[in-house]
């Protein structure tokens, strides 16, 4: 079997760059330091084997030093996060043999599964754009491998008139893509699911333990982007209900599953209603925010007895809800017996300053539950800091927290102001979720990020039911040093708020890309058929009327690559 012709440097050199170009958007969806080893790696292999290949030994030591980075990074565990950092390894260190044209091809055709790998983790628009000049990049330098291999020199012109050609064969076929695309019969439902990542995306989840959140509270990923058709509540109002956690171990707050299972409460709803559209990025968890409280179910959206709302799958992707909220009037005002016991369930053994403050307190309030919360939010507003820089509390956190640091975020806060309640004979509870976004002026709708990320609490009053009460909320304005909470995207930096205006372009794009393409669904597809007056296009007819679309497409591509010049492959 004859060898495999060897690679000369110009080709060799545009292998590895369309390679690279291939990898890029995937190296921008794994975690920055993983990243950052491979891409010093890939640079580092293809600069130091230009003249001959790396020896075996030493290929070996870099596979097994980056698939144990990989492992690492990811705790050991398996998912499609995982998977794609192997593959972006792999890629890394395939340049060290890429010397003939075996392996040149051989290369390029793993490096075409990266911008694919790409979307498992991301589909916004710049990762479909990396991904197409990736791809671009990789079919040319194909095109010029196919000239290697003919053994004509003549034929080796220089890559970037291959880059047009192929740009030129892509735009011959953008019509049939166009048409699969917009009119191709949707499935209301996948059929099949996307394994799971390894990393959850950060967000809300069904706990929380101290200093659990500090990442969340300095992310300024979007989470949600709300539109309110009609009146629009104040944004002090805006309070995004996420999972409710009952029980307290010492340290750690959760959520009792076995609560999903109860009907919700009675609610009485106040004068004010809101209605509202609400776009949620992927967070690959059920858990849907929404405001406080939500009146309405969206379809396939169940409402559990602490009125939080959970998808019937998880968000892997964009999606899209009509909702109505209204705050209440009255929340549950009977309480029954199992449930005042499971709200007042306290540790035994944790922090005992805590619990004697408490009793006495409680001594001195008889039985008004009222004066009790006054008296806690009077203390915080007097003696209590908010600030992000906070060290690791001990054991007896909350005591620690109320007699000692005397400063904090929202963790802390509401976590210490319930356990306070509880020990004075005050059901309480802590409720997570997002308090109030971001206007954006652009497009008129309200962005929420991961760092509006909140902790609040809600006691049980008699005659009133459960009553939102935010601890943070009391503290003094002159004594809240570093909150994220009211910061426009972009003003920090030595720019300012001069960046701001670019966020917002940024962000109203990155809106009308979920809304036209992510969010291109059978309801959307068949809202888009009604338009053009096809009201009742079932699943054949859509069919037939693709098929015929798809036809002229394929006719109009094969009239246009018949007029060009053809030459006799050598």
């Amino acid at each position: 079997m004859a060898a495999s012709p060897a690679l000369d440097p110009r080709s060799r050199s545009w292998t590895l760059a369309a390679a690279g170009a291939c990898l890029l958007p995937l190296l921008l969806q794994i975690p920055r330091g993983l990243a950052l080893a491979v891409a010093a790696v890939a640079v580092t292999v293809a600069v130091v084997s230009r003249r001959r290949p790396l020896s075996s030994w030493l290929r070996v030591l870099l596979v097994l030093a980056l698939g144990g980075g990989v492992a690492v990074s990811f705790h050991f565990a398996i998912g499609r996060d995982t998977g794609c950092a192997l593959l972006a390894a792999m890629l890394a260190i395939k340049p060290a043999e890429t010397f003939r044209l075996r392996d040149a091809r051989s290369l390029l055709g793993f490096a075409l599964f990266a911008p694919f790998a790409t979307f498992l983790l991301d589909q916004g628009p710049v990762s479909l754009l990396l991904g197409l000049v990736g791809a671009l990049l990789a079919l040319a330098a194909l095109m010029r491998l196919a000239d290697l291999e003919s053994g004509d020199g003549r034929r080796l012109v220089p890559a970037w008139p291959r880059v047009l050609a192929v740009a030129r064969l892509a735009g011959i076929g953008l019509p049939l893509a166009l048409a699969a695309f917009w009119l191709f019969p949707r499935l209301g439902t996948p059929l099949w699911g996307v394994p799971e990542r390894a990393n959850a995306r950060p967000g809300l989840s069904d706990t929380m333990t101290p200093d659990q959140w500090i990442d969340l509270l300095n992310d300024d990923t979007v989470v949600l982007r709300v539109q309110f058709l009609g009146d629009t509540p104040p944004r002090e109002q805006m309070y995004w209900r996420g999972p409710v956690l009952w029980d307290f171990d010492g340290r750690t707050w959760s959520q009792p599953r076995w609560l999903a299972t109860l009907p919700a409460p009675p609610v009485v709803p106040a004068r004010a209603r809101w209605t509202y559209d609400v776009e949620v990025e992927p967070t690959d968890r059920r858990q849907l925010p929404a405001l406080d409280l939500p009146t309405s179910i969206p379809q396939d959206v169940a409402l559990n007895h602490d009125y939080q709302l959970e998808a019937s799958r998880e968000l892997s992707d964009v999606t899209r809800w009509r909702m109505r909220s209204a705050p209440p009037a009255s929340f549950e005002p009977a309480l029954s017996p199992a449930l005042r016991a499971r709200a007042l369930r306290l540790p035994d053994g944790f922090n005992p300053r805590t619990v004697a403050l408490a009793h006495a307190w409680r001594r001195e309030a008889g039985a008004d539950d009222g004066a009790i919360v006054r008296r806690a939010l009077a203390w915080i507003r007097r003696d209590f800091a908010y600030t992000l820089a906070m060290p690791m509390l001990g054991r007896d956190a909350v005591d620690e927290f109320l007699f000692v640091q005397k400063a904090g975020y929202c963790e802390h806060f509401s976590s210490s102001f319930v356990v306070l309640m509880r020990a004075a004979g005050i059901p309480a509870r802590v409720v997570t979720g997002y308090v109030g976004g971001y206007r954006n002026p652009i497009g008129g709708y309200w962005a929420v990020r991961r760092s509006d990320a909140h902790a609040w609490a809600e006691v049980w009053l008699a005659g009133r039911g459960w009553v939102r009460v935010v601890p943070t909320a009391a503290v003094a304005p002159d004594r809240i040093y570093d909150t994220l909470a009211d910061r426009a995207p972009g003003a920090g930096g030595p720019l300012g708020g001069a960046l701001t205006p670019a966020y917002d372009l940024g962000d109203w794009l990155r809106r009308g890309w979920n809304d036209f393409v992510l969010g291109y669904d059978a309801t959307r597809q068949r809202q888009l058929l009604q338009a053009l007056g096809m009201t009742d296009a079932d699943t054949t007819r859509l069919l037939a009327f693709f098929v015929a679309i798809a036809t002229l497409a394929i006719l109009w591509m094969v009239w246009l690559t018949a007029r060009a010049e053809r030459e006799r492959d050598p």
